[in-house]
């Protein structure tokens, strides 16, 4: 994977941000959206499309697009800068391979340590009891 066409792939959209800044957020688009088509993608491999759309398919559209947004900043440039780190280390993260888990068996003596203890917390209750008197 190469940033470099990964990054060229990418499409920004600058948007009016919400929240707090007074006039500023209504008359500047400051937000920006990052979106990226991973099914027209040229700078990724089948098996890593697969692999990404599995791992965020719940932030993928039905289209098969990415789309974040930042507004953390009230420039756009760092916004823009944010979301592409962001991107990067989405995409990253996604196409890492985790190990498969290898069961392993439970030591004999772990489970003698386990029913011993149970059984001494039995008698320890069972002590606590009035004692039957007939």
């Amino acid at each position: 994977m190469k940033e470099d066409t990964l990054i060229q792939e990418l499409a920004f959209k600058a948007i009016r941000s919400s929240g707090s800044g007074g006039q500023h957020v209504n008359k500047v688009s400051s937000k920006i959206e990052l979106t990226f088509n991973l099914k027209d993608s040229q700078a990724l491999s089948e098996l890593q499309k697969l692999r990404i759309e599995e791992k965020l398919k719940n932030k993928l559209t039905n289209d098969g697009v990415l789309v974040l947004q930042c507004g953390e900043t009230r420039s756009q440039h760092k916004n823009k800068a944010i979301i592409i780190q962001r991107f990067l280390e989405l995409i990253k993260a996604s196409l890492v391979v985790s190990k498969k888990r290898i069961p392993t068996k439970v030591p004999k003596s772990v489970i003698k340590k386990r029913l011993k203890n149970k059984r001494q917390l039995a008698d320890k209750k069972a002590n606590r009891r009035k004692p039957d008197i007939q």
